[in-house]
């Protein structure tokens, strides 16, 4: 693939993935172990409240090619395949998900050193069309999407961002929400090694005038120890802590907490085991 501007699911990405990824409020557990052949084995089980839920994964890479396969406890079967290069600097995937046919879809995405394009099809009778496109250089990028739905013939959504990307920072603005909602995002490494990041982001709601503003941070201990931690103006304090215990293998356990509201909400934690290995 070549070095563009990225997809446009990307513009954005590192302030959201700061400030939500691995922050979780339930308990899960998963084992992974890998055959000679390639094949990778994933077992997960999630106790969320009072309910319990699991599912088997199976992966299996080779070359050019990308098959994963899971089934849950309510006997859902989900079934992936991608394929690079299929047609030169691009990769196709297919979902399929058994017994809701109609959740299908076929993806592609076309790289190139200027700009990226996106297309998904939903595969059923009255498919919705998804379409994006990015421009730009890996420093700069400015990309839109949109949504059409067949079946009512309307535009169901549409996006458009902008991002900036230096060595040490990273800023995006996105207007989503069929032109409802602006979120504005600010990353920034603190240090050379990158071990500590903050970040800032601040989104508008025009039309209920509701403003959200979240600022967060994360911070490598050391290279087996990551801490991070948030705060939004509606008084929403979050904070996680990450270790890995054996090579590959991580404990993740984080908590919210409502600082408005501390004697009458309990807090909620989140606990995640992951063994690889």
């Amino acid at each position: 693939m070549s070095k563009g501007p990225g997809l446009f699911s990307d513009i954005g990405k590192k302030a959201k993935d700061l400030l939500t990824k691995d922050y979780i409020s339930d308990q899960k557990f998963s084992v992974s172990t890998y055959s000679e052949t390639g094949v990778a084995l994933t077992s997960n089980a999630v106790k969320k409240g009072g309910l319990s839920s699991g599912e088997v994964a199976a992966q299996y890479k080779y070359k050019s090619t990308f098959i994963d396969v899971k089934v849950d406890t309510e006997s859902n079967i989900s079934t992936t395949l991608s394929y690079t290069d299929l047609i030169p600097s691009t990769k196709t995937t297919v979902s399929l998900k058994f017994p809701d046919y109609n959740s299908g879809k076929l993806e592609v995405q076309y790289f190139h050193h200027h700009g990226t394009i996106t297309s998904a099809l939903g595969l059923n009778q009255s498919p919705a069309i998804d379409l994006s496109a990015t421009i730009g250089t890996p420093t700069f990028a400015i990309g839109a999407e949109a949504g059409y739905e067949t079946t009512s013939g309307t535009l169901v959504k549409y996006t458009a961002g902008v991002s900036v990307t230096k060595p040490d920072s990273c800023a995006s603005i996105i207007l989503g929400d069929k032109g409802d909602t602006i979120r504005a995002s600010y990353v920034h490494h603190l240090d050379q090694l990158k071990k500590s990041a903050a970040v800032g982001e601040i989104t508008r709601k025009f039309s209920t005038n509701e403003n959200t503003f979240t600022v967060g941070g994360s911070y490598a201990v050391d290279n087996l120890t990551l801490v991070k931690a948030k705060l939004n103006n509606h008084g929403k304090l979050g904070a996680l802590f990450q270790h890995e215990l054996i090579p590959k293998s991580l404990l993740t356990i984080s908590s919210e907490f409502d600082t408005k509201a501390a004697l009458e909400k309990t807090p909620r934690f989140g606990v995640a085991l992951a063994l690889k290995p």
